[in-house]
């Protein structure tokens, strides 16, 4: 009975030495040991001086449709989806009360007219005061003053349509009471779009009223669309030191409301560094990259430009002929030595 007892106490210390031999096996990081790296050797290359920015679709014109006054409607008209001209009548409202007020109003205003007219000959006689006259001529106005506004408030029992375009989906059905703040449709006028979108404040010398720039859309076909600026914010943002530029698209075949990439060309082509976007170290205060120096890290601030695609442009921080660190960037550490193990090509990112 007695070996039983021991069994779990053996079997404990043999777990230990397992362990403890497992321990010493494991593999220790040396402390001065180098960091493996990739390079790149910063060299001049010749560059589309043209910067890319994200941009919206907006409809050159685009409006609500709501009803001026109270009542039922009586005629609704919306072709969804489908082309209108300005003009076209979208909806009535019920105006029987409105054109029965008016017809009371212009009875009232006859016989009022043929009083002043007999208070007028007998004015020139003496026959009444100018007094009472007066009230006879006021009379006559305030009618006519109260036709015209209920004949305004006839007109606008009709919705028409504001300018050609498309119509939106109908929000309402015949027959529904509408107030000014009901709905019946939207409208669209897409043969033409606006493209918005913001630019960095150093570039904002660049844009100019009359200018081009390329649109793209985001649909697969790479397809490129002129554009020409028509204007621009008058100032740039003070939150985000950006310019916000409005360009318009002629035959437009883009739906608004879509994002859009937009090119903006500052000038000739250049000669610039380039630098692979994930070699950049994004700081609080700017961007850092890591070069090689006499085989140790060194960390340089950088300021960029242009980008295309996964490279980007380095205007400040960079001299051609610099070694710079492309992988094992997050490993590397300022002062720290560094092993090269290969040299690699802008073509290769």
């Amino acid at each position: 009975m007695k070996p039983q007892h021991y069994k779990p106490y053996i079997l404990f210390v043999l777990l230990f030495f397992v362990a403890c031999s497992s321990k010493k096996q494991a593999p220790v990081q040396k402390p001065n040991e180098a960091v493996v790296v990739d390079v790149i050797i910063a060299g001049s290359t010749s560059i589309s001086n043209t910067i890319e920015v994200n941009g919206t679709v907006l409809a050159f014109e685009s409006a609500e449709l709501h009803p001026e006054v109270n009542g039922r409607l009586v005629y609704l008209n919306v072709p969804e989806g489908k082309f209108i001209q300005q003009g076209t009548v979208i909806a009535r409202i019920n105006d029987a009360d409105l054109q029965a007020q008016n017809h009371k109003t212009k009875v009232q205003l006859e016989l009022a007219q043929q009083n002043e007219e007999r208070m007028r000959k007998l004015i020139d006689i003496n026959g009444v005061n100018q007094a009472d006259y007066d009230a006879a001529l006021n009379l006559v106005n305030s009618l006519k003053a109260d036709i015209d506004y209920t004949q305004a408030l006839i007109d606008k029992t009709v919705v028409k349509a504001p300018f050609s375009g498309v119509a939106g989906l109908r929000q309402v059905s015949q027959g529904a009471y509408v107030t000014p703040t009901s709905v019946i449709a939207t409208m669209q006028q897409t043969n033409k779009v606006k493209i918005d979108f913001t630019l960095p404040q150093e570039y904002s010398n660049s844009i100019r009223t009359g200018g081009t720039v390329d649109v793209v859309a985001n649909d697969g076909k790479e397809k490129k669309h002129k554009a020409v600026i028509v204007a621009t914010e008058p100032q740039v943002d003070v939150n985000t030191r950006n310019l916000k530029v409005r360009a318009l698209l002629e035959d437009a075949t883009i739906d608004p409301g879509a994002f859009v990439k937009v090119y903006v060309s500052l000038g000739k082509d250049k000669n610039s560094v380039l630098v692979p976007t994930n070699a950049i170290i994004p700081d609080a205060m700017n961007k850092k990259m890591v070069t090689v120096k006499d085989g140790k890290a060194a960390f340089v601030n950088i300021e960029t430009g242009v980008r295309q695609e996964q490279l980007v442009e380095v205007t400040k921080g960079l001299e051609p002929g610099d070694s710079i660190v492309v992988s094992g960037v997050l490993f590397a550490r300022p002062g720290a030595s560094l092993k090269v193990r290969s040299v690699k090509q802008l073509k290769d990112f």
